[in-house]
């Protein structure tokens, strides 16, 4: 082995890079915030070949004189943290490594001019090769060019994917960044194609926060999340939760949908992904994901930020505290949603629905008999007066005290029964189709929970107490919260070492795996610091009663039993999705029904 010796600072800065800069997108991402540091109001983004080639961040903020220019390329400066204090961090970046890091593996370029100043600098570096500021024309302002990415690392070269794949990162980094700050534009061109182009808010909305995020969000996520979101705003402790989270019937099968902030810095976190898990658990199968955006402002001391190079990871000194204000927030939104359901359900509706275009295969005319009468015209009037088939549906006469037209009822009044499984109901604006079972599921769901609630969990004793083996450090987190375990129905308390014993367990559950039930449990304390998963597996069992005791599709109901179904709808919250995230009912409003029959 050689003698130890200091590494050049061109190559400490290569390695650096390697957890700075994975990707083109990376490169931007750290570019673009440090643009919103310095004020920007407008940023313009350019890429060829995905950014392995060329990239450019351009934006109008503060910019830097001859000096700082020549400092900010420097490893470990920064502007950022002026009293050295890393507990009360308020910027996006502040370790001071992004330039140096890019500059280290790249032909690296930038240009900046203060406001007020006369002219601009410009400074170049080819692989960490640092050269001397320069005199350049630039208005107010930075410009950084990064070309030939990774061509003193070859060996990351590699590991790019294509250009469309890489710039498909990029976009992503760069809508994350955006939705926090709706009041700066954000563009995004490539290959001289704009790929995201984000104006600023609407002034008009600039005093009025939820607009200005609404708005920005609706241009990233789409108008359909918009036009189904709920509004979220919730304090705990210090922590601010707002944002907007998506009605559970407008789902979808990733969480890529999913976006959440910590003091404005998009973060991927395990806890804050968990939490809505936590908080959909109920409305939502396990294949299906909701929609949201969520924002948390958190005291600075409370939260760490300097967990990892690329700032994407954040620990909370109080884990429970935000997990709880997650959930609390969701769930109490959702259930102040009531019974609405997705608008999108009935655009998905009124899309299956085809003109009828003809009959498939001609009918025969009077049984085999000639006629003089044209064959088309024929086949037509034998189809009008032949006898109807045996209705599917069946029409009931409304009782007195429904007898309206349904306006004083969000989900109207019940006209009929098809298929004995499905409810029409007429509004006041249109027509409600409910299917019966599912509706009925989610009511049975709630009423469950509710007694639950209000007696408390009732536990059961094992005949034979069971031991169960998990290791040292998962038998202490089990026996810590061994009282909150304890109301929530499992009974349990250390066993040597690395065991517990169960000596009760939640009545509800029936017969259960304790061995499983302990050993998931210990698993998730571990991850999550909270006992979650046990009121999951509870309200589980909660929703498989519910299927197996609510109404059956194909069981004929009466109007007064429809009726009263809809009436409980109303009443219920969360009745506009079963226990699977599917939704109870459809509503198709007069204007969309008489645009399918040409009326419109």
């Amino acid at each position: 082995m050689s003698a130890l010796r200091r590494l050049p600072s061109t190559l400490v800065n290569r390695i650096a890079a390697g957890e700075v800069v994975e990707r083109p997108a990376s490169a931007v991402k750290e570019l673009v915030e440090n643009a919103i540091d310095a004020g920007a109001r407008r940023i313009t983004v350019t890429l060829k070949e995905g950014g392995r080639s060329f990239l450019a961040v351009v934006d109008d903020g503060s910019g830097m004189t001859r000096e700082e220019l020549a400092l900010a390329v420097e490893r470990h400066c920064t502007s950022k943290l002026p009293d050295d204090d890393l507990d009360h961090i308020r910027t996006l970046g502040f370790r001071g490594e992004a330039l140096p890091s890019i500059a280290s593996v790249s032909r690296f370029a930038i240009t900046s001019r203060p406001a007020g100043a006369d002219s601009a600098w410009s400074l170049e570096i080819d692989g960490g090769a640092k050269g001397e500021p320069k005199p350049a024309a630039h208005p107010p302002g930075t410009r950084v060019e990064v070309r030939d990415l990774f061509f003193a690392t070859p060996a990351r070269l590699k590991f790019l994917k294509e250009p469309r794949t890489e710039a498909s990162h990029v976009a992503d980094a760069l809508r994350r960044l955006a939705m926090a700050h709706p009041a700066i534009a954000v563009r995004l061109e490539s290959e001289d194609r704009a790929l995201l182009d984000l104006p600023a808010a609407n002034p008009a909305l600039l005093a009025e926060a939820d607009g200005q995020r609404l708005e920005r969000l609706a241009a990233i996520m789409g108008r359909e999340f918009a036009d189904n979101a709920i509004a979220i705003d919730a304090n705990r402790e210090g922590f601010r939760l707002t944002g907007f989270v998506g009605l559970p019937t407008l789902n979808r099968p990733t969480a890529q949908h999913q976006y959440l902030f910590v003091n404005g810095r998009p973060v991927r976190d395990k806890l804050l992904g968990g939490a809505v898990r936590g908080a959909y658990q109920d409305f939502l199968a396990r294949d299906r994901h909701p929609m949201v955006a969520l924002f948390l402002e958190a005291p600075t001391a409370m939260v760490d930020v300097n967990v990892h190079p690329a700032k994407t990871e954040v620990r909370f000194r109080d884990a429970g505290i935000v997990r709880g204000l997650i959930v609390g927030a969701l769930r109490t939104a959702l259930s102040a949603a009531g019974h609405r359901a997705s608008t999108t359900v009935a655009d998905a509706a009124l899309g299956a629905m085809r003109p009828h275009s003809g009959y498939a295969t001609p009918l025969p005319l009077g049984h085999g008999r000639p006629s003089s009468v044209p064959r088309g015209l024929a086949e037509a009037a034998v189809q009008f007066m032949a006898p109807l088939a045996q209705p599917s549906a069946r029409v009931e006469t409304p009782v007195e005290a429904a007898n309206g037209s349904g306006s004083h009822y969000p989900l109207g009044v019940a006209r009929a029964q098809l298929h004995e499984t499905y409810i029409v109901a007429q509004t006041d604006q249109g027509v409600v189709i409910v299917d019966q079972h599912a509706a009925h599921e989610r009511l049975l769901h709630e009423r469950l929970k509710d007694q639950l609630q209000a007696d408390g969990v009732k536990r059961q004793a094992l005949l034979l107490p069971e031991v169960v083996e998990v290791g040292e450090d998962a038998a202490r987190r089990l026996a810590q919260r061994a009282a909150e375990l304890g109301e929530m129905g499992l009974v349990l308390e250390p066993f040597g070492l690395g065991a517990v014993v169960v000596r009760e367990t939640p009545s509800v559950l029936g017969e259960v795996d304790v061995q499983g039930l302990v050993r998931d449990l210990a698993d998730e304390l571990a991850e999550m610091g909270d006992h979650l998963s046990l009121k999951e597996k509870i309200e589980e069992v909660c929703g498989t009663l519910a299927c197996h005791t609510s109404v059956r599709a194909g069981r004929r109901l009466s109007v007064e039993e429809m009726n009263a179904l809809l009436r409980q709808m109303e009443a219920t919250p969360h009745s506009g999705q079963c226990n699977h995230g599917r939704p109870t009912y459809v509503e198709l409003k007069l204007a969309d029904i008489e645009r399918l029959f040409g009326r419109r």
